[in-house]
């Protein structure tokens, strides 16, 4: 399977778990915790690695990430939303907007992601808030120039 995809699914288990208070703070019991926790089997050392720092660094970003996504589903506050279809949202905000990922790429992997860990209904919020994101990005990047 795709290394990406592995590392963003290893990211969307742990920030699950850091939202729900699941996942102690040193580093060593961290990361024993995710490995029992986060289904990392057939996975390699560095995918691990990296899917638990892209979590880490989401994780620190979700309250600029909550301010962005907010506005933009107001009949479903962050606080409303499936913890899955939430942490899906963080960490696509932090893909799309920090770490540069190109946004089609990380609305159809967050879609997919949804898909196989959501409810019915959460592949079609997902893509509309992100393409709502996204639009609201390529709106301020054009008006910047």
């Amino acid at each position: 399977m795709n290394p990406l995809r592995e590392r963003r699914r290893v990211a969307l288990q742990v920030l699950y778990q850091l939202d729900n208070g699941g996942l102690p703070d040193d580093a060593r019991t961290l990361l024993e915790s995710i490995r029992d926790s986060v289904d990392t089997a057939d996975l390699g050392e560095d995918t691990i690695q990296e899917g638990i720092a892209l979590a880490r660094d989401a994780w620190h970003r979700r309250e600029d990430a909550d301010a962005a996504i907010e506005p933009l589903s107001p009949e479903w506050p962050m606080r409303r939303q499936p913890v899955i279809d939430r942490n899906l949202l963080r960490l696509a905000w932090f893909e799309m907007t920090v770490a540069g990922t190109p946004p089609k790429v990380v609305i159809s992997e967050s879609v997919d992601l949804a898909r196989e860990f959501s409810t019915d209904q959460s592949p079609s919020f997902i893509n509309g808030v992100l393409d709502q994101l996204f639009n609201n990005q390529k709106t301020s990047s054009t008006s910047d120039q």
